[in-house]
């Protein structure tokens, strides 16, 4: 095998046999696997699991004997999952009965290679069976690959023509209404981004609940309607922060809730699966100081840290389709419209000060809403906020050349939010709509079926 020196086999340097075994492209049918099952029995793990990697690419099925054994001896976890691939790569029917054994392995990564190697065989009734089962699998990624491959109709791999358009009767719109009353008028699959900070339990006038759970239900009864208006593996980006419910008296402690924690695999059992955690980072004096009694005394126990942080927590709609998929959508050239130039932060940790605003308590500043709109959709695409205040979300939509559908219950935020909205519009005042309920409904009513 000439891609693979001879000498390289006996090599004492493994990571340069790891190096060569990577930069191996498609191999020869007629290549001789005996260098590359030699060393898939190296000391080293990383070696083997490479060596299967590239024995794989052979689909010779005269090494099946070879690559179960080497499985059902591997004791590193990796490299077993990349000798189970090779043996489902084979698309041999001798090999089904072995792939049927791995799924009784206790690594749930072994388990989905042996599900890829036996879907090729779903045809067959045992095979059928034996994969319906693993519907009750222990494991939650091993019951979503079941869910998502068994279920999905050959239809819902075609191409949604309709996936880069929204209704028109929702582009630039704010409603001043109840979320809730106002999300049973919006059609399923009509928004492409949600981005938006809830209020924070009883930290301010206008969030008061009658305890934590009401308020986490709530969240999740928006979120979950959220879910239904957003397009298929299209994003909803939610930033948050634990809140502090001061104390009765002195006598009494005050109550800390971390609310992106708690509010997290609720988010999930909705129907989104995470992607980012973004952290945002303010500067230091921007801090609210905890930390004056510490600073007296100085005696463990008594610190309490200044939060300069809030979270930016990145949720995707679940689908079974890879989000090049989303991006096919596009025409060249809205893509081109709406690539990302200049420099970028590249880590999770965004440093951006915070904004004040003499209306409205409690605001993000436009430059995190316009990165987010810029990184999780395209130009023209339709962005949403349930819990506008300002209208923030819709003065970085219109900024970056997409489209906003805001909600306000408050009246006083609803109408700052508009006049922000039309200093910012590069359209005129005009084309800024705010409607109550009644008035949004009525559109709905009239609207049915419009498109962009």
């Amino acid at each position: 095998m000439s891609a693979l020196p001879p000498e390289l086999v006996h090599s004492v340097d493994s990571s340069a046999i790891v190096e060569q075994l990577e930069r191996l492209g498609k191999l020869p049918a007629d290549t001789d696997p005996a260098p590359l099952m030699q060393l898939a029995q190296h000391p080293n793990p990383k070696v083997r699991a490479a060596a299967a990697k590239n024995l794989a690419k052979l689909e010779n099925p005269a090494l099946l004997a070879f690559l179960v054994e080497c499985a059902g001896k591997e004791p590193n976890t990796m490299a077993r999952r990349e000798f189970v691939s090779a043996v489902g790569r084979l698309r041999h029917p001798s090999a089904i009965p072995h792939l049927l054994h791995f799924l009784q392995d206790v690594d749930p990564k072994v388990v989905l290679q042996a599900i890829r190697g036996l879907l090729c065989f779903r045809q067959d009734a045992d095979v059928l069976t034996r994969l319906q089962e693993l519907r009750h699998h222990p494991n939650e990624l091993i019951r979503k690959a079941i869910g998502s491959e068994l279920d999905r109709s050959p239809a819902s791999r075609q191409v949604s023509r309709e996936h880069r358009y929204s209704p028109a009767w929702l582009h630039n719109v704010l409603v001043n209404a109840d979320v809730l009353d106002v999300l049973r008028h919006v059609p399923d699959e009509s928004i492409h981004l949600t981005f938006t900070s809830p209020p924070y339990y009883n930290a301010r006038d206008y969030t008061i609940y009658r305890s934590y759970d009401e308020y986490l239900q709530f969240l999740v009864r928006v979120f979950t309607e959220v879910h239904r208006i957003t397009k298929e593996g299209r994003f909803f980006v939610l930033n948050t922060s634990p809140v502090l419910v001061p104390r009765m008296s002195r006598q009494h402690s005050s109550t800390r809730y971390l609310i992106p924690f708690d509010i997290h695999p609720l988010i999930t059992r909705v129907g989104f699966d995470f992607i980012d955690d973004i952290i945002w980072v303010k500067p230091e004096p921007s801090a609210k100081n905890r930390n004056g009694g510490f600073y007296q005394h100085r005696k463990p126990l008594g610190y309490k840290a200044n939060s300069v942080v809030e979270y930016v927590i990145v949720y995707r709609k679940h689908t079974d389709k890879l989000i090049d998929w989303n991006m096919r959508q596009y025409d060249p050239e809205t893509v081109e419209a709406s690539k990302v130039l200049g420099d970028y932060e590249k880590t999770n940790v965004w440093r951006i000060a915070p904004s004040a605003d003499p209306v409205h308590p409690a605001v993000f500043p436009v430059e995190l809403a316009t990165r987010i709109i810029e990184l999780y959709s395209y130009r023209g695409d339709l962005v949403f906020d349930p819990f506008a205040g300002r209208g923030t979300v819709g003065i970085a939509a219109l900024q970056t050349g997409r489209f906003y559908f805001l909600v306000e219950k408050d009246p006083q935020y609803a109408a700052y939010a508009r006049q922000l909205l039309s200093e910012g519009n590069l359209f005129g005042g005009d084309s800024i709509r705010m409607l109550t309920l009644e008035e949004f409904a009525s559109m709905r009513t009239e609207s049915t079926g419009d498109k962009k």
